[in-house]
This record gives structure tokens, sequence and C-alpha cells, in this order.
């Protein structure tokens, strides 16, 4: 497991009963996660006393409850990077801290690259890696279908003193952006993706991630230059194994473009008990 164990900012306290106990700055918070099915002792006495706590519905969605009055929006860093943390009512922050063991990846491939790269954010949500390629030198096109998640990230953008970095943000459906970026000649030198589980088409026809992943991964392999850098798919879908996404990318880019294939779960580090809560899959196709 790859682990994002680099945070000052962020931190997991303890994990039980299918909730985690973390701080965001100086914030703490209680949020469900349905990986966590152990019921060990909660050692803590945050959870008695944590800032926020997010209770889920029996009839669908949940609410916050809050001991006292947090600020509507609070800033956390990691590394040069500055990110708006907002609790919203689908248990979110706004951020996953588990993606900053990508951002370094990318980061570090970007600026180790030796030319201009140019990179592709397909459902760029609030801008983690798009923030993370700017920072590193690389021009950055984001896209992603809701009007509200791309401004958050460019706010992010702005408290990360990045407002002035080659960023496009694109507000779009993203299989239809890609298909008239291909017609319209544009390339990329890497493609970043974090595609929902589930969605719907531009019809209304219902999109699932394991029926689609791999004619998504094709297509996208036509919007990559002659020289990419690398390719890499997040997964939250508990149906969709690393190694799968990891032999998609191999059977459309290998043979194409050569290079090497790797996949993994991440993770953050659980500060109770030493050990690792996992938190979806990477995989990552590279030159």
């Amino acid at each position: 497991m790859r682990t994002a164990d680099k945070w000052t900012d962020y931190r997991i306290i303890d994990t039980s009963d299918g909730e985690k106990l973390e701080k965001w700055g100086d914030i703490s918070l209680v949020r469900p996660d349905p990986q966590i099915i152990w019921k060990t002792d909660k050692t803590s006495n945050l959870w008695n006393t944590a800032d926020g706590h997010y209770y889920r519905s029996a009839s669908g969605g949940g609410k916050w409850n809050f001991r006292k009055k947090v600020p509507e929006v609070w800033n956390i860093n990691y590394g040069n990077l500055t990110f708006n943390i907002k609790p919203t009512g689908f248990k979110h922050t706004g951020l996953f801290p588990e993606q900053a063991v990508n951002w370094d990846f990318m980061a570090d491939k970007i600026r180790n690259a030796g030319r201009e790269i140019s990179v592709l954010n397909l459902f760029a949500y609030t801008g983690g890696a798009t923030l993370a390629c700017a920072e590193a030198g690389a021009s950055v096109c984001h896209v992603d279908a809701s009007k509200g998640m791309v401004q958050w990230a460019r706010e992010n953008a702005t408290v990360s003193e990045l407002s002035d970095k080659p960023i496009r943000w694109i507000v779009d459906d993203c299989e239809k952006f890609i298909a008239r970026e291909i017609r319209r000649g544009r390339r990329y030198d890497a493609v970043v993706m974090d595609p929902p589980s589930y969605g719907r088409g531009p019809s209304g026809e219902i999109w699932k991630l394991e029926n689609s992943i791999y004619d998504l991964v094709t297509l996208c392999s036509g919007v990559l230059t002659d020289n990419p850098l690398f390719f890499l798919i997040n997964s939250y879908t508990t149906g969709l194994s690393p190694s799968v996404m990891g032999y998609i990318l191999g059977t459309v880019l290998t043979k194409k473009f050569g290079g090497s294939v790797s996949f993994d779960e991440i993770g953050l580090p659980v500060q109770s008990t030493g050990m690792t809560l996992p938190c979806g899959s990477t995989a990552i196709w590279q030159k």
C-alpha cells in the first residue's frame, strides 16, 4: 500500500465502528467510513468532544452536528499547497488527503521530465492534482461537470498563490470534452482521472465505472502526445480492484507507448494504531 504520510495539517487520530476521528488543522471531525468494519476500543477523548460529527440518516444522506461554531471555511496546507476546507451536506470536506501520495508522484515526474509538460485532469473535483501539477511547472486543463467544484478549485488556486499559472478551468462532461479535444487535435503529455463510481450519461443513462472504465481509458489514449509521461487513474469503487485498473492501462497504453504499469491501494496512517487505513486504489502507467 502507498501511504500519504507527509501531512502536518491533517491526521487520522483513530478509527472504529464505521467512523474515523480526524484533525483538519485545529478542527476535529468524526465522519463515517464504510471500510471501517472493526469495532476497536475508542481510546481518545476527542471521540466525545470533536468539533463536528456527521451522522448518517437511515433514509439516506445525513447531517452535521457541531459542538461549537466552526469557521464556514478554513485552510490546511500540504507543502506549498493550500486548500479551503468546507464541511458539506454529503459528509465530505472538499479534499481527499490520501491523494497527496499521488500529488507527490506527479510533481516529481513533472519536475524531472526535462521538458514542458501539459496535464489533463478529468473529474478534477476541487483541484488537488491540478494544483500539484501546476506548482511543479506543468500547464493543466482542469475539467469537471460541476460548476461549484470548479469554482472551489479556483479558490484553492488563489489561496495557494497559483492563480497566475497556466490552468484552463473547464465546466463540461468529461467524455464529451475529450472527444472534442481529439477532434481539435489538442494533445496532452499526461492524464489524471478520478471518475465517479456511478453517474448518468448525457441522455440520462446510468453510468457505472466498472462497465465504462475500459472505454474511457481507450478514449483518453487518443488525447495523449506521441511521448506521454504518465496516465493515472484513481478509484473508490470497491468492486474495481487496483490490478484490474492496472491491467486495463497495460492493455491500452503499454502496447501503444511502451512504459510500465503499477497499481496499489492508497491509504492514510492512523495515529492510535500505527496502521494504515485503506482509502481507495490507484493505477499508474508511466514512461
